[in-house]
């Protein structure tokens, strides 16, 4: 195995209001690339209910987790997405590529701004450290949030193709992520389809990005394919944190 293949493993939605689910997928995450070698996205308040102010023993968790070497991703405040699009682009986004959880595709630059600021302060706060940097729910930028992001100082960001630093605009990692979907039976066929074809397709790419979520665990398949998909990637690529990245990818 080359050392220079790197896998960047994620857990999204972390939140108190997944806890019971997180109990279960950690683990599994865990054993594939070892303990504090991957990242956490926090919601701060996901739905509107989980806040992180609320829940002090899932807030000790999260200091845990950091303290284990996990990188902390702020990822939204509540991960709902309230805004009327104007544009047919945003529109056809926050349609297909999200269930109205788009939270940052169509916030205004103060909006984006005070999301942004509120929960880094949050976060923060618990873990004792500064976030790793700023992952958009469903990975959805409007303008206004991407300059809102890169004017709030946060050294890392990503979307569905590419993670950057914001500051620069250099691109960092290049290429689709491996995540997966479960809200009907053939998002989920087509999930497990596009790993068992990824996991052949990416391992030989440089970096490859894998993102798991709290709902996964709901399903038996999809779960059997998230551990046969971690097994393979452990095999061609060295689990790696976001900051192991090289500066910048051309």
């Amino acid at each position: 195995m080359k050392t220079r293949r790197r896998l960047l493993a994620s857990i999204h939605d972390v939140s108190p209001y997944h806890a019971d689910r997180l109990e279960r997928l950690v683990p599994i995450v865990e054993r594939a690339v070892g303990p504090g070698r991957f990242a956490m996205l926090v919601v701060p308040d996901f739905h509107r209910s989980g806040s992180l102010r609320n829940h002090p023993g899932f807030a000790r968790k999260l200091r845990a987790w950091s303290d284990a070497g996990c990188e902390m991703f702020l990822h939204g405040f509540t991960h709902l997405d309230d805004c009327t699009h104007a544009s047919r682009s945003a529109q056809l986004k926050a349609q297909r590529l999200t269930a109205g959880e788009g939270e940052f595709l169509g916030l205004s630059h103060d909006e984006a701004t005070r999301k942004l600021a509120d929960g880094r302060m949050l976060l923060e706060d618990i873990i004792g450290r500064p976030v790793a940097g700023f992952i958009a729910p469903a990975w959805l930028y409007g303008t206004e949030s991407l300059k809102a992001v890169a004017d709030q100082g946060f050294a890392l960001a990503e979307d569905h193709f590419r993670v950057w630093n914001p500051q620069s605009g250099e691109v960092l990692a290049r290429g689709p992520v491996i995540t997966y979907a479960s809200r009907s039976t053939p998002r989920l066929v087509s999930s497990i389809l596009w790993s068992r074809l990824a996991t052949v397709g990416l391992s030989r790419a440089r970096t490859v990005r894998f993102a798991v979520h709290p709902h996964d665990t709901d399903s038996p398949s999809l779960m059997h394919e998230i551990e046969r998909a971690l097994r393979a990637l452990t095999s061609t690529h060295k689990p790696s944190a976001y900051a192991d990245l090289p500066q910048p990818e051309k």
